[in-house]
């Protein structure tokens, strides 16, 4: 027998054992490239208002015209995962202010929700949640990363980071189990110590906040969700 070959079955077949031990399914990899409307990554999509799948250089994507476009997926990609990294290409071009354009809440096992009611106490949504958001700022824009849940409660906005509108970029936030960080296109926006807990089950909305507010004006092309906090030579790259 190949001894290569060997050692390999013999690996797949001990990760196996663990996940089986663990009686815990393992959070995998998973890459969406918005290059349709009727399904992202295999998943029957919820579309409202007319976003668009137009051809860009970097290739096909959808584009939301900033007042009432948006995408439902009923998946939360990185339920369970304890690090991560959350990717996405995008391209913002203006708009509102304040825009919520890539969204992954977790279901509230109670009620069903993806967006709870009010806190009685903070006035915010309770459920744990991430978000890509962006602010406008005249001809420029600066991002939003932010991670909410049980014990934390983490935006990292940073206003002199600044950056053109209408140009395709990539942009990251992650978590390697103690620093939750940001990146556009691989350069750091800012660090910070999060008690993060894994989130449960849940879904995603593209265009909008889950909650139908602050709309993105701009096109999404891709997204990637890693179960690792990835290094910047390891992020998506814009082609």
């Amino acid at each position: 027998m190949n001894l290569r070959k060997s050692a390999g079955a013999l690996s797949l077949l001990l990760l196996s054992g663990a996940s089986a031990l663990s009686g815990q399914a393992q959070p995998q990899q998973t890459v969406w490239t918005f290059d349709r409307l009727e399904n992202i990554g295999g998943i029957k999509t919820t579309v409202e208002g007319t976003p668009k799948v137009v051809d860009t250089p970097v290739g096909k994507a959808i584009e939301f015209d900033g007042v009432d476009d948006a995408i439902w997926i009923e998946k939360h990609p990185l339920a369970g995962a304890s690090t991560f990294t959350f990717e996405a290409i995008f391209r913002p071009d203006g708009g509102a202010f304040e825009q919520r354009w890539f969204h992954m809440a977790e279901r509230d096992p109670k009620t069903g929700l993806l967006a709870s009611a009010e806190h009685p106490t903070t006035g915010q949504d309770a459920n744990a949640r991430f978000l890509f958001e962006l602010r406008v700022v005249e001809k420029s824009w600066y991002l939003d990363a932010f991670v909410n849940g049980p014990g934390y409660n983490r935006a990292l906005m940073f206003k002199d980071k600044l950056h053109p509108l209408g140009q395709w970029y990539h942009v990251a936030q992650t978590f390697d189990g103690k620093m939750f960080r940001s990146y556009v296109n691989g350069e750091l926006q800012g660090e910070a110590e999060v008690a993060f807990k894994p989130q449960g089950e849940g879904a995603t909305s593209l265009g909008t906040r889950i909650n139908r507010r602050n709309y993105f004006k701009g096109a999404i092309r891709q997204a990637r969700f890693t179960p690792r906090a990835l290094t910047v030579g390891e992020f998506l790259k814009i082609k």
